[in-house]
């Protein structure tokens, strides 16, 4: 097949040359899709995009005149695609139904275990060799309750490793799993109520936005750690700061932010203009934030690479038929509370 992988960074170009072995006429782009790339589609067959990446309904009409019949996703997420368009237009949509589910769950508790035990604060200090201790002062997670708000593989695997710190793990899913004996489950508003640590792996739906509200967060205990590596709008980001500022939230991680697109995955260092909303959130000595980068391991990588290009040779084996869906049919099914 003839296709162009656009928001390609330097690190995945070795990844999925592997993974292709020179199967498909793969060109690479760095910059993101948009009105002045799309034209890099055009005698394309397929497109390759990330969660950045503009495909919007008018994007995808686009893409579709420009004769477009697939779209792969370097992602579990298709929440930043326009599927309606893509059925409208009969082009097919493939995701990546789950890559290294323990690289999001590390990185999430590891967001933890740095706020908990203030380690950016301390290395800074250690820096400049201030080497006083008063204001590091942490708690153990061992006997902790921690609060799982999604339990597909990334959330499941996240709870086998507070399991492992000696942590009470509860969870909250629509489709709780019947195999884990290690996760309790409570009611969603017993989990706000009971849980020290509240940590959030769902994939972003109408029904998930801004599910981290006011009204979530006062059924919260005072001083709770909220974590989220899944997507930026599962929080109201203005409702999560004025709990911030009232001590109702203790420690925030976020590995993503309600507006991220056209920010994160790029230097904005000398940018005139900055995210207000995210300036404030970065005041608080409380609030850890990086740049989307969960998934990042060597592992996850590859595996993001290969299952992108298992979905190109289906579909040139023709083994996707049918109607064009949220994702192709057969291994790519995944629950809607997988979340990775």
């Amino acid at each position: 097949m003839k296709v162009v992988a656009y928001s390609i960074r330097p690190f995945e170009k070795e990844f999925l040359a592997k993974a292709n072995q020179k199967k498909h006429d793969i060109t690479l782009i760095s910059n993101p899709l948009c009105l002045e790339t799309v034209i890099y589609a055009e005698g394309k067959d397929a497109v390759i995009v990330f969660t950045n990446d503009d495909v919007s309904a008018d994007m995808i009409k686009h893409l579709a005149y420009l004769g477009i019949r697939f779209i792969a996703t370097r992602s579990t997420g298709t929440d930043h695609i326009d599927k309606e368009a893509a059925g409208k237009y009969e082009i097919k949509v493939a995701n990546v139904p789950h890559y290294s589910p323990q690289a999001i769950a590390e990185h999430s508790v590891a967001l933890a275990f740095a706020l908990n035990r203030k380690l950016i604060k301390a290395n800074s200090n250690s820096h400049l060799f201030n080497f006083e201790n008063d204001e590091l002062i942490g708690f153990n997670f061992s006997g902790k309750t921690v609060g799982l708000i999604g339990l597909g593989n990334t959330g499941l695997a996240a709870g086998a490793i507070y399991h492992g710190l000696g942590c009470r793990v509860i969870g909250y899913d629509p489709n709780f799993p019947t195999d884990t004996f290690i996760i309790k489950q409570p009611s969603l508003e017993s989990l706000y109520a009971s849980s020290d640590i509240i940590s959030l792996h769902v994939p972003l739906t109408p029904d998930t936005k801004y599910l981290i509200n006011k009204e979530a967060i006062d059924k919260m205990k005072d001083g709770v750690m909220l974590i989220n590596t899944s997507r930026g709008p599962l929080l109201k980001t203005t409702d999560v700061i004025t709990a911030l500022q009232s001590g109702k939230i203790g420690y925030l991680g976020l590995d993503v932010y309600e507006f991220e697109k056209g920010l994160f995955f790029a230097d904005h260092e000398n940018d005139l203009v900055k995210d207000t909303l995210l300036q404030k959130l970065m005041q608080f000595d409380n609030v850890l934030v990086t740049p989307h980068q969960a998934y990042l391991t060597k592992e996850a990588l590859q595996e993001i690479a290969h299952q992108t290009i298992k979905n190109l040779d289906l579909w040139q084996q023709s083994k996707y038929v049918g109607k064009a869906s949220a994702c192709a049919k057969s291994y790519q099914a995944i629950p809607a509370t997988t979340g990775n």
